[in-house]
């Protein structure tokens, strides 16, 4: 069985110069960076280039790895006071101090030709959100702004700027009705994050990693921008959230009841259809999410939370009717199929799958 790695004694994190927390992507993004500044080939043969190329690359050898950064979290604390006890009896390491960054000469990361287009079609389309899509967006999850701070420190000082001036852009394009809307505005941030980054992401990220930090950067965007406000059944669900506001007060009631002692409303979310999943299809739980709460809110008066569990599960059904199977929608439908006016589907005919949206 092969011996443990010897734990490094210093903070590997400041080695990388990033936070505790810092992600996977952001790690790769330090190294990759860190490398390109202080490499022998690079850094001009300096006396320490060496030493500190090879000790970038520990850090990232045990903060890369799962199972080493998890071992080195739980053992730092015993780590750093090892340190401050070879500290105070006059040992000196460079092992143990953290070095300032050095100073270097800007570097330029070339923008593609159509990135200035993009990020002004970008704005256009920021300024000019539907009530659909700015409902969508504050539903949808947003990106991982915080990813882009932890990172700002890498990059180029021009694409710094302009990185800062588009979030300022996206900021007053806004409608002013959502501007303070964290969500709504990280999600179109994020978009531009990712136009003008993209260049830089490319260089410093392998393919695993650059995939994750593309989908996360535009997932808000995407979810919302362009969609029907209730997905690919966006006609069927809006005609049956119409009838629920047009249900007498004494026909709701009976309704209602019906529904709570249908044994249908069990706590927890609505299940999803096999081969869907809520958090990699984004678009989808939004339409679902918009769905149920836009069906609840069309009531005239509130109803108890069983059968509001109830009129959940059969709103989500008919969001994803294209993808559950006849037995499975029918029985999440339950007593809501006639309120919400859903036909009964011919003896014999399956639902077919719809592409995701």
């Amino acid at each position: 069985m092969p011996a443990k790695p010897l734990l490094p004694v210093d903070d590997l994190y400041a080695r990388l110069e990033v936070p505790l927390d810092a992600s996977s992507e952001t790690i790769e993004v330090a190294w990759r960076a860190l490398l390109k500044r202080h490499h022998p080939d690079v850094a001009g043969g300096t006396p320490d280039a060496d030493d500190r190329a090879k000790r970038i690359n520990v850090a990232h050898d045990w903060l890369s790895d799962p199972e080493l950064r998890a071992r080195y979290d739980r053992e730092r604390v015993v780590s750093r006071a090892r340190a401050a006890a070879s500290s105070a009896s006059g040992l000196r390491s460079s092992d143990l101090v953290r070095h300032p960054a050095r100073a270097r000469a800007p570097r330029t990361i070339r923008q593609p030709a159509d990135a200035a287009e993009r990020l002004a079609r970008h704005l256009d389309r920021v300024a000019g959100l539907t009530p659909d899509e700015i409902d969508r967006m504050a539903l949808a999850d947003p990106p991982p702004i915080a990813f882009v701070a932890s990172i700002a420190r890498f990059l180029p000082p021009d694409l710094l700027a302009q990185v800062e001036a588009a979030e300022a852009r996206v900021g007053e394009r806004l409608p002013r009705a959502v501007r303070w809307n964290a969500g709504i505005r990280d999600s179109a941030v994020g978009f531009a994050h990712e136009i003008l980054l993209a260049p830089f992401l490319d260089e410093h990220l392998s393919p695993p990693f650059r995939e994750r930090v593309h989908e996360r950067l535009t997932r808000g965007w995407s979810a919302a921008v362009d969609q029907p406000r209730y997905g690919p059944n966006t006609a069927a669900v809006g005609a049956a959230i119409d009838r629920l506001r047009r249900i007498p007060a004494d026909e709701l009631r009976r309704i209602t009841t019906a529904a709570a002692s249908s044994g249908g409303g069990r706590r927890g979310s609505p299940p999803w259809p096999s081969g869907l999943r809520p958090d990699e299809d984004d678009a989808l739980r939004v339409s679902s999410d918009l769905a149920r709460r836009d069906a609840a809110a069309a009531l005239a008066t509130p109803i108890p939370l069983p059968a509001r569990a109830t009129l959940d599960r059969a709103v989500h059904a008919l969001v994803l009717r294209h993808a559950f199977p006849p037995a499975a929608f029918d029985a999440l439908v339950g007593p809501w199929r006639v309120p919400l006016g859903i036909e009964t589907p011919r003896s014999g005919v399956r639902q077919g799958r719809h592409p995701r949206g």
